[in-house]
């Protein structure tokens, strides 16, 4: 049994791309300015062009929130989890999570997804805001800021496990190519639902990997890579 368990959270525990799909939801709701709706499509549009990177579109993704009223942020985010994630959590996944927890596992978040959204979602996983690590702005007397805490993707969530005093957790899972480098520095590696690129290098490792039966084709439902 691991000591400490680390789960990516957008393709890994529930299907398809909650950041995304919360920055579009909150656009069409209006919780931004036009020009900064705007700003973001185009952004967004370059990034899918291969244009901007993976850091700066997550980072991004959170600062066009800023001058905003943190605690509006966490509502929108329970609302939308509640009506557009929340009904494509992994079941199975959930239940490995839940039996971790019950064994008194250590259970950490890491995500490039925003901080709203995975805290939110992770009150569904038992797993404490103190163990959540994502796409974060700096709130000052309750109001977003510009200023980026962090943004664990690629190579960064690594990075962030290291910070928290987790070099070498007994068990990571995850989807994609952006959980590689914190798959490879766990005791025992577990891709699930992986990503053609992730495939291939869990192939490369010879990484076995876990697909849930709800995960085909519902990522082209619900948004996400």
């Amino acid at each position: 049994m691991p000591r400490v368990a680390v789960f990516d959270c957008d393709g890994t525990l529930w299907g398809g791309d909650a950041g995304t799909g919360f920055m579009s939801w909150t656009l069409e709701q209006g919780l931004v300015s036009r020009s900064t709706t705007d700003w973001i499509d185009n952004r967004y549009r370059a990034y899918k062009a291969g244009q901007v990177s993976e850091e700066d579109i997550c980072g991004e993704m959170v600062q066009i929130y800023a001058g905003l009223r943190d605690q509006e942020l966490r509502n929108a985010a329970a609302q939308y989890f509640r009506e557009s994630i929340h009904p494509h959590i992994f079941a199975e996944m959930a239940s490995l999570v839940t039996a971790l927890d019950k064994a008194g596992v250590e259970l950490w978040a890491v995500s490039s997804t925003n901080r709203w959204m995975i805290e939110e979602g992770m009150r569904e996983f038992g797993i404490p805001t103190e163990r959540v690590l994502a796409a974060e702005a700096r709130v000052v007397n309750g109001v977003i800021t510009s200023e980026l805490v962090g943004v664990p993707t690629g190579a960064a969530k690594a990075v962030a496990l290291r910070r928290v005093g987790l070099p070498n957790p007994d068990a990571v899972f995850g989807n994609s190519v952006h959980d590689l480098a914190m798959l490879e520095m766990a005791r025992c590696a577990y891709p699930v639902n992986p990503s053609p690129a992730l495939l291939e290098e869990a192939a490369k490792r010879g990484w076995g990997y876990f697909r849930p039966r709800a995960a085909e084709g519902l990522e082209a439902a619900v948004g996400g890579e």
